[in-house]
């Protein structure tokens, strides 16, 4: 397993990258929201030698919006790896399966040579879920032991807590094979 985080706005720039081998930053939301430290937070990951991925927060309509608006504004690079996350809005709505599937497969198309991935809660993916599309691969939370999602599905990553800020492991067997899946 191999071990990462992933940041937001809330989180550091300068954030500390011992011991991980990637990290994912929130590049978006909606069509409108951009984490203003995104680029400096994908930097610092750079300079680590870390895999970078960039996700988008997805609310429901304007997805042909939504995803123009988070590949324009990621500042992702060949290689890097690019995630829908999936989950309750602030407004107690979210996006429907067919939007979430929409979402990912527009982003596809827009970036063909980028790997495109879900990130959902377990609630989700077991009573939301009905297509069980993730793209490219599933990026799961779920607060238990690290690697040991409590699902019955493939996972490529699994993120344990959110304390002091997320945790994820990624589900290959070294940095190189993580590299290797991410350019494609």
């Amino acid at each position: 397993m191999l071990r990462g985080i992933d940041v937001s706005a809330f989180q550091s720039s300068s954030y500390d990258t011992s011991g991980l081998s990637f990290a994912f930053v929130k590049a978006t939301e909606g069509h409108s929201y951009t984490n203003p430290h995104a680029a400096a937070q994908a930097k610092t990951a750079r300079d680590a030698g870390l895999v970078v991925g960039f996700y988008h927060f997805l609310w429901p309509g304007n997805l042909t919006a939504q995803a123009e608006y988070f590949v324009d504004q990621a500042p992702s690079r060949a290689g890097d790896v690019l995630a829908v996350d999936w989950e309750t809005t602030g407004d107690g709505t979210h996006a429907s399966n067919a939007e979430k599937d929409t979402f990912i497969k527009k982003v596809k198309a827009l970036r063909p040579t980028h790997r495109v991935i879900l990130y959902t809660n377990r609630d989700f993916w077991l009573t939301v879920d009905s297509t069980s599309y993730a793209g490219d691969g599933l990026w799961i939370a779920d607060y238990v032991t690290a690697g040991h999602p409590r699902i019955k599905a493939h996972w490529r990553f699994h993120q344990y807590t959110s304390d002091p800020y997320d945790k994820d492991v990624a589900n290959f067997s070294s940095l190189a094979a993580l590299k290797s899946w991410a350019d494609g």
